[in-house]
């Protein structure tokens, strides 16, 4: 049985929790304030939300976002599932030691020395091959790359390590090629992982505010930055609106990535020979 919590460690829970929610509790009401007040709730009203769908620039800046954390989710994602594959092929314990090191690197370095750093460098090449402008969306797209790599490949390692390696070896002795036997055996046992990966690689890119800042170019500008933007004139209500709108897409995230470790969790049912004998089929 499990012991039951003693009244001051309850407290103690519900005001951390409360310290925690509070702040998004109240961004979340006053977004559905008809003033322009942010301190006193006068009527219950979407006023800010329709004078958010009008702004031009924060919508492009949103398109923008989406597409570049789209973009640098899947590039991620490919190329992290193709690393972790590779480390987890590796024998020699000291190289594997060497890459996992490496790995962590980008996760344990500050934001601001990772944004200055690519910033530097690409301005470097820039001006190495005579480019009028430095930074662009490429740049940007390469700096997400650069983070979001090491988070999918942690994802992905473990389900790799816990995946027994005679499947992919019994796949090909019915007659796979090393191919068909990644994509038939391999993919199905690490796409939780895959799945999570790609996820917090999206959510990661889509908050981004620091390297994005160092590395955007002229004319591209992500909502992080757009929001920062607005700190500096007068504040409303409609970033309140904007901010509950990311918080509710996050919240959708972290719920879908939380179903996909739940889901992985449950025993799974002892495998059928007739799975041995549609992968001999595919191959013919």
């Amino acid at each position: 049985m499990q012991a039951k919590m003693k009244p001051a460690a309850r407290i103690y829970t519900g005001l951390i929790f409360l310290f925690l929610f509070a702040p998004i509790l109240i961004l979340l009401v006053f977004s559905f304030n008809e003033a322009k007040s942010l301190s006193v709730f006068s009527e219950f009203s979407f006023k800010w939300y329709r004078e958010l769908l009008r702004d031009s620039e924060t919508l492009t800046a949103l398109k923008n976002t989406l597409v570049l954390a789209i973009s640098a989710s899947v590039i991620s994602t490919i190329m992290g599932t193709g690393a972790a594959v590779g480390i987890n092929k590796l024998r020699n314990k000291a190289v594997k030691a060497m890459y996992d090191s490496v790995t962590n690197i980008p996760m344990m370095n500050p934001d601001i020395i990772t944004g200055i750093s690519l910033m530097l460098m690409f301005v470097f090449v820039g001006q190495l091959f005579g480019m009028a402008t430095s930074l662009s969306f490429w740049t940007m797209l390469i700096a997400h790359i650069t983070f979001c790599l090491p988070y999918v490949i942690l994802q992905v390692l473990p389900k790799l390590q816990q995946m027994d390696p005679a499947l992919p070896e019994a796949a090909m002795d019915l007659g796979c090629t090393p191919l068909r036997a990644f994509l038939l055996v391999e993919i199905p046992e690490i796409l939780p992982g895959v799945i999570t990966g790609f996820l917090m690689a999206f959510t990661l890119s889509l908050d981004d505010f620091v390297i994005s800042y160092f590395t955007q170019g002229n004319g591209f500008q992500t909502l992080p930055i757009r929001i920062y933007n607005m700190t500096k004139k007068t504040v409303t209500p409609k970033m309140y609106a904007l901010a509950t709108l990311i918080f509710f897409a996050i919240l959708a995230l972290l719920i879908l990535t939380n179903l996909a470790d739940s889901g992985e969790e449950q025993p799974k049912k002892p495998r059928k020979p007739r799975r041995h004998k549609k992968i001999e089929e595919e191959t013919t």
